[in-house]
């Protein structure tokens, strides 16, 4: 039996309508830079992922926890960029400080080995070693959104793909 096939507007279906605007500015920024989206059915809702053809490295995703929309930005190329998180909003830093730490980062031993490295950076005078998957994971707000489109702009500059 095939898959079915969704769209995006399933997937804005179950996003609340605030949040409407704000994903449908960074699907057509990612479409428009030829990324390509793929979508999955999971318990809490639809996962939406969007990778470069050529690296077939995601940029970001979109997830629903605990019934509310949040974004997962794939930073692999922080360091160009490093002092755009010495802004970021109070709220931001704490999704930051509350993530799971990147095992392989703090004891190699302890996690498997083809899971990719995560992340390991400052937010003002304080050092974080964040996981891949959960390091740059924030919820969205009014307050995140811009923040997170500034992100996302950043990271595609320094991808250069």
């Amino acid at each position: 039996m095939e898959k079915p096939a969704f769209r995006f507007e399933d997937f804005l279906a179950d996003v609340h309508p605030d949040h409407w605007a704000f994903a449908g500015d960074i699907h057509a920024l990612l479409l428009g830079e030829g990324y390509k989206m793929k979508m999955e059915r999971k318990a809490n809702g639809f996962l939406v992922s969007y990778a470069h053809p050529k690296t077939r490295r995601s940029l970001l995703n979109f997830v629903f926890r605990k019934g509310a929309l949040v974004t997962r930005v794939y930073a692999d190329h922080l360091g160009a960029y490093e002092a755009f998180l010495r802004a970021l909003p109070e709220a931001m830093e704490q999704e930051i400080k509350w993530a799971a730490n990147c095992k392989r980062l703090v004891d190699p031993a302890h996690c498997n080995s083809r899971c990719p490295m995560g992340y390991d950076f400052f937010v003002g005078e304080s050092r974080y070693r964040k996981c891949r998957y959960s390091g740059f994971q924030f919820a969205v707000t009014p307050e995140s959104a811009p923040v997170l489109r500034a992100f996302v702009e950043k990271e595609l500059r320094a991808r250069g793909e």
